[in-house]
């Protein structure tokens, strides 16, 4: 089997050495399996919602029995309202939606975990990065991976700076440019604004990258807390990934 080699980066952005990729960047991506499970994971976070159970039922209705001309159906004592029935006016509504129902939807543990280790594999495969928008310079390779020293980067503005030195500034400039009002009923709902998904930042147990999150479209996080929905947003592979040294050396320790 060919090792799979690739360039580390300094904070400076020259080349620092080279670091042996794990197997898990030879895994093939699989995008049916990387949508199945975003599509779970977006399904399962839904808020259960509902009208109560007692809805249109406070009522006391009879119905007062054959043989006397009328349909038999619950009536308000004393008259002739229709009470309780869903095709009564203030009865009960047919077939609403109750907040007892389980939303969660199942993925198969093994299509599960193979689905995220595709989602990390399409992060070096340069296609599939910029078939989602992202622009990479030819002399960039994938995936992208920093030494040490990025750790001492503490401002928002050496980090942009960083970025500069690698070519993809133009990140930040696409997610700034792309922010846009949402259509629809969301504008009142507290999701206003629609923005494009950015570079993510995958930093080792003990690291910290914080710096990097002022910027707009750049999320950060934990090796150990990667997922489909950071790796893969909107269900295609391809996310333009920043991977610490130490985060490529623990990947395949992380809990599946």
């Amino acid at each position: 089997m060919i090792e799979l080699k690739c360039n580390v980066y300094s904070n400076n952005g020259k080349v620092a050495g080279e670091i042996d990729l794990p197997d898990l960047f030879e895994e093939p991506v699989r995008k049916d399996l990387i949508r199945r499970a975003f599509r779970a994971i977006s399904l399962s976070k839904r808020q259960p919602y509902g009208s109560s159970p007692f809805a249109g039922m406070r009522r006391v209705g009879q119905n007062v029995g054959a043989n006397h001309g009328i349909s038999r159906i619950p009536r308000v004592a004393g008259g002739s309202r229709g009470v309780l029935l869903a095709s009564m006016v203030g009865g009960k509504s047919a077939h609403s939606p109750r907040s007892t129902k389980n939303l969660y939807v199942k993925v198969n543990k093994k299509e599960r975990v193979l689905a995220r280790r595709s989602a990390i594999s399409s992060t070096a495969v340069r296609e599939l990065v910029n078939l989602r928008g992202h622009s990479v310079p030819d002399e960039l390779s994938l995936p992208v991976v920093v030494d040490k020293s990025v750790e001492g980067i503490k401002k928002t503005r050496d980090a942009l700076n960083f970025l500069k030195t690698l070519g993809i500034e133009g990140e930040v400039e696409r997610v700034k440019e792309g922010k846009k009002v949402r259509a629809g009923r969301g504008k009142m709902r507290g999701r206003r604004y629609k923005q494009p998904k950015g570079i993510l930042m995958v930093e080792g147990k003990d690291q910290d990258l914080s710096a990097f999150r002022g910027l707009p479209g750049v999320e950060v996080s934990k090796v150990s807390a990667l997922s489909i929905i950071k790796l893969a947003p909107g269900g295609n592979p391809g996310r333009l990934t920043i991977f610490t040294r130490s985060a490529i050396e623990s990947i395949e320790e992380v809990k599946r």
